[in-house]
């Protein structure tokens, strides 16, 4: 992932929320990004994943200039090459776990053609990450509106990862669960970050979590964005 002078502005604002010269990201490099309320991290992620585009300067993923596609191009790539683990999860609450979890597939070829590279299936990537992070088997036809809080939680980072992601972007992921799932979870993310070569950007503002990645970036410092404190999201 690469952002080379970026600077952002919502319609209608007078200033920009986001100004950043350059960040990079390379692949299997962890990196965990803290910032306060207010300091631009939806913003900035949502410039990651193509949803936003800047006002100026260009945001790159696998080599991909975001700027340079369509609308539904960006969708696509996004549902190709960027897992992310959101901080409200965005299930399906109708759809039950496995389902959610293998959504990602279902809007991927590519993900699929990376499991079946790796000598797996879609069913059985469910069921192993889901086994990793705790999901019994008991849930997986459960909808996702019966799931608890650090359920959901836990299905939207297997959904996340599935299909070999080339940057998994985490937002405050582990804000629902106890300290031995968070751990459990941190672990995986890791692993499995690191077993596939994807990129991590792990965004949250507890510092504990810090000494497991290998650069921590303060948003605060990185946006020069006069009014971050004012106009970030």
């Amino acid at each position: 992932m690469r952002l080379c002078g970026l600077r952002y502005r919502w319609p209608g604002a007078v200033a920009d929320c986001l100004v950043i010269d350059a960040l990079t990201i390379g692949a299997g490099e962890r990196v965990f990004l803290r910032g306060p309320s207010g300091s631009g991290k939806t913003t900035l992620l949502s410039l990651v994943g193509g949803v936003a585009l800047p006002q100026s300067g260009t945001v790159e993923v696998a080599g991909q200039a975001l700027g340079a596609l369509s609308a539904g191009a960006r969708d696509r790539f996004r549902a190709d090459h960027v897992g992310f683990v959101f901080q409200l999860f965005n299930l399906l609450p109708w759809l039950s776990a496995r389902d959610n979890i293998l959504l990602a597939c279902r809007f991927s070829p590519q993900r699929r053609v990376r499991i079946a590279a790796a000598g797996g299936t879609p069913a059985a990537e469910v069921a192993r990450l889901a086994s990793r992070l705790d999901l019994a088997s008991a849930l997986f036809a459960r909808p996702a509106a019966q799931l608890s809080v650090g359920q959901q939680q836990r299905v939207a980072a297997a959904r996340a990862l599935i299909g070999r992601p080339g940057l998994v972007v985490a937002d405050e992921p582990t804000s629902a669960l106890d300290a031995d799932r968070q751990q459990a979870f941190i672990d995986l993310l890791l692993e499995e970050c690191a077993a596939t070569g994807s990129a991590l950007l792990f965004v949250s503002h507890d510092q504990r979590l810090a000494a497991h990645f290998d650069r921590v970036l303060d948003l605060a410092t990185l946006n020069r964005a006069g009014n971050a404190g004012e106009g970030g999201r």
